[in-house]
């Protein structure tokens, strides 16, 4: 294994949950980024692997829901709308699809940084205000 390769499996097996979940929204945002660029130059080859990357991103954000609490519902919704947004962008090689799709996934990715950011009492008072 690479020294680069190796560095990023170590990264990756250190970070916490929520920097995992932090990690695949930036990655979303990046693979979108790029398919937006590929689609205006026309290059429809790395436009497709960058939304399949996207559609696999999401999906991984996806497999690890708990669909039994209200959130993780709610989460499941909004991941199966970006998949299926994302794979018509990719049909349909659509820019202005793309772009609609990353203010999304960027208060996603906002949302899960601030909670990183809290305590754990900081997080169940916020469970409290929210189930009142």
């Amino acid at each position: 294994m690479n020294p680069y390769a190796a560095y990023k499996k170590q990264s990756v097996t250190t970070m916490t949950p929520i920097e995992i979940v932090i990690k695949l929204y930036s990655e979303t945002e990046r693979e979108l980024n790029r398919s937006v660029v590929f689609i205006k130059e026309k290059n429809y080859e790395s436009a497709n692997n960058a939304l399949n990357k996207s559609v696999d991103l999401i999906a991984a954000l996806r497999s690890v829901l708990d669909v039994n609490l209200p959130i993780g519902k709610n989460l499941d919704a909004i991941y199966g709308f970006l998949e299926k947004q994302i794979i018509a962008a990719n049909v349909k090689k659509d820019v202005e699809i793309v772009n609609s799709l990353l203010p999304m996934v960027a208060e996603l990715k906002d949302a899960f940084t601030q909670i990183g950011a809290m305590s754990k009492d900081e997080i169940a008072a916020q469970s409290l205000q929210v189930s009142k």
